[in-house]
């Protein structure tokens, strides 16, 4: 039987930090993705808070992990979890194709971005509903359109929307943003961003395509519609964990919950990243992640005596 020392889940920063690291201590590495390498930052325009670098494009960031990860030896397979279960040798891995087994897994699978749920989110997605303004921003040129939000990625959004499109709203449900204050003042400071405080979106109006939206102040309970072509949802992100019910514990909202160490409550398996429980969702705290589950698998694997189980 084939078996990985290390399989990590999810080839996004924490994921392929944390195989750099596994190559380097010549663990036999398999990065599994379910899409594409570079999780989140592939939506990314441009980086300017990764440290040693002034800027670059995410996608471009991405390509250096993944080259970095498999000079050192990590392979790469596609594949979705279906199945995560424990066996006598560690654990299997099962994919739509594929049972892959190994000592030990990391999880790095980040997570999702969180719908509103409102009326014709779902109707008008795709055609003026979209999560990503660097996908598909460009198609709302020299137009209105609104972000819904208030933390880092909507004013993220605003800010890149803002040098495409003739006015951006900000929908938020408070009167005070949570974003980081370099944003916030970028942000405040761009003429054609105005801000709608303490206001709820109630739905978003259209046949073919987005043509408005209704919202609600939540101090007043008045209620108004904002003609506009586009509506960029940024409310928050749901973890990428439901395969590993119930083997390892979650917390209320589904992150994993794990130590100092990056250890799980199941042994032999450690998380790294978005999908971790208290995770910051940074870029360089996703790679540090990465780092402390690497070190800690070998760690792991040595004090088990499993590391010569594969010399």
């Amino acid at each position: 039987m084939d078996i990985y020392k290390t399989i990590i889940i999810g080839g996004g920063p924490a994921g392929l930090a944390a195989a750099i690291y596994t190559g380097r201590a010549r663990l036999r590495t398999l990065v599994l993705e379910k899409v594409a390498t570079g999780g989140q930052l592939l939506l990314t325009d441009y980086v300017e808070n990764y440290p040693g670098i002034l800027q670059t494009e995410g996608g471009r960031l991405m390509e250096t992990f993944l080259e970095q990860a498999q000079k050192f030896g990590a392979e790469l397979a596609y594949g979705e979890v279906h199945d995560l279960r424990p066996n006598a040798d560690g654990y299997e891995i099962v994919t739509g194709e594929e049972t892959y087994h190994t000592l030990s897994i990391i999880v790095a699978t980040g997570s999702s971005h969180r719908h509103i749920g409102v009326p014709g989110e779902k109707e008008l997605w795709g055609k003026g509903v979209s999560v990503c303004a660097t996908c598909d921003g460009a198609f709302f040129k020299d137009q209105i359109v609104a972000v819904i939000g208030g933390g880092d990625s909507a004013l993220t959004e605003a800010i890149f929307l803002k040098n495409l499109c003739r006015q951006v709203y900000i929908i938020h449900r408070r009167d005070e943003l949570r974003a980081e204050q370099i944003l916030q003042e970028r942000a405040i400071a761009a003429s054609n961003i105005s801000f709608c405080w303490n206001t709820v979106l109630e739905e978003i109006v259209g046949e073919k395509e987005v043509t408005s939206v209704r919202v609600k102040n939540v101090k007043t309970g008045e209620r108004s519609e904002i003609a506009l072509s586009a509506v960029f949802v940024a409310i928050g992100m749901t973890p990428n964990s439901g395969f590993l019910r119930p083997l390892v514990k979650l917390d209320e909202n589904g992150f994993v919950l794990a130590t100092h160490q990056m250890a799980t409550s199941a042994p032999g398996i450690f998380v790294a990243g978005d999908v971790r429980s208290a995770s910051y969702r940074q870029i360089a705290t996703s790679v540090g992640d990465g780092v402390t589950a690497a070190m800690s698998v070998e760690l792991w694997l040595e004090n088990s005596g499993l590391i010569p189980a594969l010399k």
